[in-house]
């Protein structure tokens, strides 16, 4: 029996809506602790769900959170193999110069050819503006071209609070971002490029026999935390993001915060901390159906098949505060009667989910499980009369 229970009968004549409500008192939302950040985010990846946010989609220098972008575009080249870790790069005089001004750099200048594997972790793990340069030059041939490769990605997600000058991450009119979005670009870099996620993980990094460690405090002090970028200008103030991946005895999760504008390195450390621990304290993650698993099975009319299993087409969890996870309740609507032919991934309904107070959790496409063809001409000519006498 899984958590979510569903009638398994029709109602309405176009639409089905299939609900079970359990009796249960009003519940108590988990409130998050006092956070000393001027905007933050929590959100559990494994379902999607932010847990908790302050003035999240407010406009905000993004710092060097700006290279989880600049990585993101970077690792598009290496998986289209533009581009290659192995692969030389030049050094520009526009990269060295960035050691001005008392940025973060990883000390490369224009007699080295540093490797695009060097590069990334010269980015990733020491910040180095001068990294992401020759990075941006290497991929798109100009720092102009590279940052409207970024733009344009962030045009195709949607996302409504990011605008970006440079790969850097240095203040600049027109470059901000939110704490939403860079959630979203975090949570991307996770889930489109698996592959390269291990750079955040790596606590130092010795270039030209300079070591410099990874900003990220907590990757010392958390063993669950694997990265992701700290940031800091004078107009951001100390930001980082961080994801924790914890093994529970349904599975593993994983959140990731987003702090923007604490006091110092400690402070966004600690803050961020604060967030993950009560994210994963206070929170159960629930796996309602496993990936391939069918939701509810239901009559086909016209098919060579009298029923259709129904299901999310991907592994499907939720969030909800502790001790919750058998108190859910779930809607399916489809389109009713269903009709053959069917093609297998066909969207047929949609699949509610909500917590025990009633508030929404998750929705997501209820589609077909397995083909469905269209049968013979005597057997929709009698489902046809059935119908019609329906």
């Amino acid at each position: 029996m899984t958590a979510v229970a569903l009638f398994r009968t029709l109602a309405l004549p176009l639409l089905a809506a299939l609900t079970l409500v359990a009796p249960v008192a009003r519940a108590q939302v988990p409130q998050p602790p006092e956070i000393a950040a001027r905007q933050y985010l929590l959100l559990d990846v494994t379902s999607q769900q932010v847990l908790a946010e302050r003035d999240a989609d407010a406009r905000v220098d993004p710092a060097s959170l700006t290279k989880l972008m600049t990585a993101y575009v970077v690792f598009n080249a290496l998986k289209d193999k533009r581009l290659s870790l192995e692969q030389a790069l030049p050094v520009s005089q526009r990269a060295w110069d960035e050691r001005k001004g008392g940025a973060s750099v990883m000390f490369i200048d224009t007699t080295m050819t540093p490797k695009v594997e060097e590069l990334l972790r010269g980015m990733i793990i020491q910040s180095g503006n001068d990294a992401s340069v020759a990075l941006a030059e290497g991929v798109s041939g100009s720092v102009e071209q590279f940052v409207d490769q970024m733009n344009r990605q962030v045009q195709a997600w949607g996302l409504k609070n990011t605008q970006f000058k440079n790969p850097t991450g240095m203040s600049e009119p027109g470059h901000y971002s939110s704490a939403r979005d860079l959630a979203v670009i975090a949570t991307r870099v996770l889930q489109d490029h698996p592959a390269f996620y291990a750079f955040y993980k790596e606590r130092d990094f010795t270039y030209n026999k300079i070591r410099q460690e990874n900003r990220n405090m907590l990757l010392a002090r958390d063993a669950s935390v694997d990265g992701m970028k700290t940031g800091y200008t004078e107009a951001a103030g100390y930001c980082l993001v961080s994801s924790a991946q914890r093994s529970f005895p349904n599975g593993n999760r994983r959140l990731l915060s987003v702090v923007l504008g604490t006091a110092s390195k400690v402070a966004r450390a600690n803050e961020s901390q604060k967030l993950l621990n009560w994210g994963f304290s206070a929170w159960d993650g629930v796996r309602l159906y496993a990936d391939g698993q069918s939701v509810v099975e239901v009559p086909v009319w016209k098919g060579k098949a009298k029923t259709a299993q129904l299901g999310a087409g991907r592994a499907l969890f939720v969030t909800v505060p502790r001790g919750e996870g058998g108190q859910l309740q779930s809607q399916v609507e489809r389109t009713n009667p269903l009709v053959a032919p069917l093609a297998k991934g066909q969207r047929v309904g949609t699949l509610k989910v909500r917590s025990a107070s009633g508030a929404p959790l998750t929705e997501v496409p209820l589609v077909v499980q397995a083909e469905v063809p269209e049968a013979g001409v005597f057997g929709r000519l009698w489902d046809g009369l059935r119908l019609w006498i329906q």
